[in-house]
Parts: C-alpha cells; structure tokens; sequence
C-alpha cells in the first residue's frame, strides 16, 4: 500500500511510519516540526532523547534498508498538500497532524486559537484534497475519546440508535467536549462525517484513549529511531508524568480526587489499531468510527498500579492531591463501547506491573534529561 502518514515526525507518527514500512508499504510523511518548537518555546523536552527527522530518515535506511520519504510542510499550506498528494497518490491518508493537548489549549486566546486552527483548517485541506484529486483513498483519521466527554449513558461508537416522538434515527453520538483541543476534534468528526455524505468520500474517525509507553518492535532496533516521550503538564499523559514523578522522587500529582476514568491502552496497541483500520477501509460515503482504547482506569488507579511497581524497583512514592486545574467532573458514569477493533482482529496488551516497571526502568536510564519544573500543573481552565 501506499501510505500518506500527516504528523509522521510525532510520538505516534513516527512509530507508524517505521511500522508500516518495515511491512512493505511505500510510506511518506509530512511534519512541520510544531512539536519541537513548542517544547524550545516552553523549556521542556522529551524525555528520551529523539534524532532530527532527517537524521530518523537516515538511520532507518542503515538499519533496514527501506525508505521513508519525508515532507517537511505545515498542512495547513493547501498547495502543497495537494501537490504532495496529487504526485504521492496514496491509498491511504492516515492523520496524525495536529497539536494534541488540551492544556495547551487553555493557555489563552491564542493558544486556543493557534490549536483550532492548526487542527481544523488542516483536517479541512485534507478532505478537500481528497475529493479534488484522491476520492478513492482512504482517510484514516485520529480522533479522541474527550470528544464524548462524560456523559450519563454509555458511549458507543460513533453513532447513536435514538427514538423520538415514535421515529428513530442513527446519528452522531452527542458530543460534550471538554477544552478548545477536543472541540477542535469535534468539529474535525462532523467535517469528515459531511465530506463523506456529500462527496462519498471513505473515512474512518479513530476516538483513541490515552497512550502509554515509549518503545515498539522498531525503536527498539536502534536508539537512533526513539520516539519521544513527554511528561511535561502540556502534552504529558498521567501515567507517562507518574512514572517520571517515581522515578525522581516527586510525589504523584493527581488533580483533584482523582475519580476521573478515562480510556487507554499501549503504544503498541496504538500501531495495531491504525494498521487494522487501515488494512480493512470501511464502505465508500461512511465515516465509520472506532473507539480506539483496550482498558478503563481512573486517575487513582493508575497512580496506585505505579506506586506498586515503582514500591517493587525500590522507589518510595507517595500520592499527592492537587487542586485540579480542569474543569470537570470528578465523579462520573463512564461506560464506552470498544467493540469495532477488536472485531476486526485486536490483541489487546493489557496494563501490568512488569510493563510499568519497563517504562520506569527507561525514566530510569533517561533520568538526567528530565526537567521537574515543567512537570506540575501551570494553566488552569478558570
């Protein structure tokens, strides 16, 4: 297959890339590096060490053999987003090309703005680009699960079976988003749903949970081919800060009670769940939508599993309660479906302690680069 990864130089974008065309697939990706510069901007960094795009490109031909042919561009420059896909003609576009943070979001009105854009204006080239010059490509795009929110029913996937005043209907799941980031998302779903019902366009809208984790089968090959790994109260997730909070010595920053509950699931089960959408494209003029996670855990949960694996290793934690900067609630009903993918044939690798203790034995050996002061929370949505 040919392959169009947007965001190719990203935590996720980069593993897929590798993923993809160590299997044979003609892979080109598009970047415009915006991850980079807002860690120079904000004085954070990855947690691993990761080479310039470049420098990835090269040492993945030394070490397989294989090409990946990459574009250095903002997708937000239409021009060159359809020349690209016009000269490339994949069949399949996977998007990974936005700014995902929500704290990022709430800085301010630029930073909310800046996020919407990017995001937006760029899902919107990219299904204008399709029905100009590739409607029969396949468009696989990353949603979120914040999409949702927490409502008082169960989450399915994507669509919702609804009566009303004795007639009924299948229509988008409501949405309760809650930051300018997953708004963004939001309307990214409905821009999507509208191509394909008016153009016949092909989509599939991935609704991912959290992630988890540093390595894949492929960066493990080299440490040349990390992916990066963030911690920072930005665009670090919970259980990735818990395990760079164990290994330091500061306390486990959990917002508020910690009863939030919320989907995840592993790196490597991010990878699986692209390639299973991607091997099997759903029918022309559908948005088909995946709930893209493997397990459900609060906050707490997840701070306790890394005290118990760190407790095992030797570290001494402790859990800490901060004012929770988010607006939202605490205590709440969540019950998603998630049956779509493992339909189609998902293993799911499920949270454990040894894998925790994989994850703290990388802190561990990384443990110079961390920068505490971008760890506790600095931006609040009030």
């Amino acid at each position: 297959m040919r392959i169009l990864i947007l965001g190719g130089d990203g935590y996720l974008g980069w593993p897929l890339a590798m993923h993809f065309s160590g299997q044979g697939d003609d892979v080109a990706i598009v970047d415009n590096l915006i991850r980079r510069q807002v860690h120079i901007e904000r004085g954070t960094d990855s947690l691993t060490p990761i080479s310039p795009l470049l420098d990835r490109i090269v040492a993945w031909r030394e070490v397989t053999g294989r090409e990946i042919a990459a574009h250095v561009f903002d997708v937000s420059d239409y021009a060159r987003l359809l020349a690209l896909i016009e000269e490339f003609v994949p069949d399949t576009i996977v998007h990974l090309g936005e700014i995902p943070s929500a704290p990022y979001s709430m800085i301010d009105r630029d930073h909310a703005w800046k996020t919407q854009r990017n995001n937006v204006e760029s899902t919107l080239n990219v299904i204008w680009a399709m029905h100009e010059v590739a409607p029969e490509a396949h468009l696989v795009k990353l949603g979120t699960m914040g999409e949702y929110g927490t409502p008082n029913i169960d989450i399915e996937e994507g669509y919702l079976e609804i009566e009303h005043n004795g007639r009924t209907d299948r229509l988008p799941f409501p949405k309760s988003p809650g930051s300018f980031y997953h708004l963004s998302k939001v309307h990214d779903s409905h821009n999507i749903q509208f191509a394909c019902r008016i153009w016949g366009l092909r989509a599939t809208d991935l609704n991912q949970g959290v992630v988890y984790g540093i390595h894949t089968d492929d960066t493990e090959r080299d440490e040349r081919l990390l992916t990066r790994f963030d911690y920072d109260e930005l665009f670090g997730t919970a259980l990735n800060r818990f395990c760079v909070e164990a290994v330091i010595g500061h306390p486990l920053t959990v917002y508020g009670k910690g009863h939030q509950t919320r989907g995840f699931l592993n790196i490597r089960d991010t990878l699986q769940c692209i390639e299973l959408a991607t091997r099997n494209p759903g029918p022309t003029g559908e948005m088909r939508v995946f709930n893209q996670f493997t397990q459900v855990f609060s906050v707490m949960d997840l701070a306790s599993e890394v005290c118990a694996a760190a407790s095992h290793l030797g570290y001494n934690t402790r859990i800490e309660h901060l004012e929770n900067p988010r607006v939202e609630l605490e205590e709440h009903y969540y019950n998603p479906t998630h049956t779509g993918l493992l339909e189609l044939g998902l293993k799911p690798r499920m949270l454990s302690e040894e894998l925790i203790e994989t994850v703290l034995h990388t802190v561990e050996r990384f443990k110079d680069r961390i920068r505490a002061r971008g760890i506790d929370p600095a931006t609040s949505w009030r």
